[in-house]
C-alpha cells in the first residue's frame, strides 16, 4: 500500500521534497501494475517528461500524421483471384470434395449392387414359381392321363367284325393329331377287310394281378403330355385259328392334353 505523504505549504524546499516523495509513489504503484500485466498511465507521471523521449498524446487529443513528402503512402497490393479460388480452411470433422465424391461413387456402387441383387431375386423367384407351377401340373397329368390311358387302351385295341365301324368310330374318338389319321387309314385298308373275311374278333384288357391294380405306370409326365405304359392282354378268335389264342403285350401309349380333355396320341407295340 502506498505511504502517504502530507505536502506543507512553505518554502520551495519543502515543496520540492513533497513532490519528489509523491512520484516515488507513483513509480512503486506502476512497477506493481506492470507486473501484473495491466500498464495503465498515470497522470502523475505524466506531469514531467524525460529529456530526449517524445511527448506521449493526451487521451482525448487527435493526433495528425503526416504523409511523407516524396511518395506519399504506398498502395497496399489488391488480392489476387486465385486467393479467392483457394478452398476455404475445412474444419476437423468435415469432409472435403475428395471425400464427398468417393462417397458418392460408394453410394451408386451400392444401389447398383442392390439393384442387380434384387433384380437376380425377381429372376429366381419367377423361375422358382414357374418351375413349382410346372411340377404341380405335371403331377396332376401323371394321374390324369394315367386314367385315361386305362380307359383308352381296352377300346382303341379291340374291334369285332360284326359291327366294325360301330368300334372303329369309338375308337377315333379317344385320338388325336397324326394317329387318329393313321388310324383311320389303317383300320379302313388292312384290318376291317381281315376282320370281315376271317370274322376276326380281338378283344383287348389291362391286365390286373389278382388283388392288385392294373399293371400300367406313367413313364414321363409334363403338364401336356404324358407316356404311359401297359400290360395288355388281347384275346382273338377268327376262322384262322382253332379256338381262343391269348396275346401278352407290352404297349407303350402317349397320351396328349386337348380340348376335350386327354387323347391318345401314338401306340407302340414293344
Amino acid at each position: 500500500m502506498a505511504k502517504t505523504t502530507t505536502r506543507s505549504r512553505g518554502s520551495g524546499s519543502g515543496a520540492g521534497s513533497g513532490t519528489r516523495h509523491t512520484m516515488t509513489a507513483a513509480a512503486r504503484a506502476a512497477a506493481k501494475r506492470a507486473e501484473r500485466g495491466h500498464l495503465e498511465p498515470d497522470p502523475a507521471s505524466t506531469d514531467e517528461v524525460a529529456p530526449g523521449r517524445p511527448e506521449a498524446p493526451a487521451a482525448g487529443r487527435t493526433v495528425l500524421v503526416e504523409a511523407p513528402d516524396e511518395h506519399g503512402w504506398d498502395d497496399p497490393p489488391e488480392p489476387s483471384p486465385e486467393c479467392f479460388e483457394e478452398d476455404a480452411p475445412q474444419e476437423e470433422g468435415e469432409p472435403g470434395p475428395g471425400t464427398a465424391g468417393r462417397h458418392g461413387r460408394r453410394r451408386r456402387l451400392l444401389t447398383a449392387a442392390l439393384c442387380v441383387l434384387l433384380l437376380a431375386g425377381l429372376v429366381a423367384a419367377t423361375v422358382l414359381g414357374w418351375r413349382y407351377r410346372e411340377g404341380v401340373r405335371a403331377e396332376q397329368a401323371r394321374g390324369q392321363a394315367l386314367a385315361a390311358a386305362r380307359q383308352a387302351a381296352p377300346v382303341v385295341l379291340s374291334y369285332d367284325y360284326r359291327h366294325l365301324d360301330r368300334d372303329f368310330a369309338t375308337a377315333r374318338a379317344r385320338l388325336t393329331g397324326h394317329f387318329r389319321d393313321e388310324y383311320r387309314k389303317t383300320t379302313t385298308t388292312v384290318v376291317g377287310p381281315t376282320a370281315t373275311k376271317y370274322h376276326g374278333v380281338v378283344k383287348a384288357t389291362v391286365a390286373q394281378p389278382t388283388g392288385g391294380s392294373p399293371a400300367a405306370s406313367v413313364i414321363s409326365a409334363s403338364a401336356d403330355r404324358a407316356v404311359v405304359l401297359l400290360f395288355v392282354n388281347q384275346v382273338t378268335t377268327s376262322t384262322q385259328v382253332s379256338g381262343s389264342r391269348v396275346d401278352l403285350n407290352r404297349v407303350r401309349m402317349t397320351m396328349a392334353l386337348t380340348s376335350d380333355g386327354w387323347r391318345v396320341s401314338g401306340v407302340d407295340a414293344l
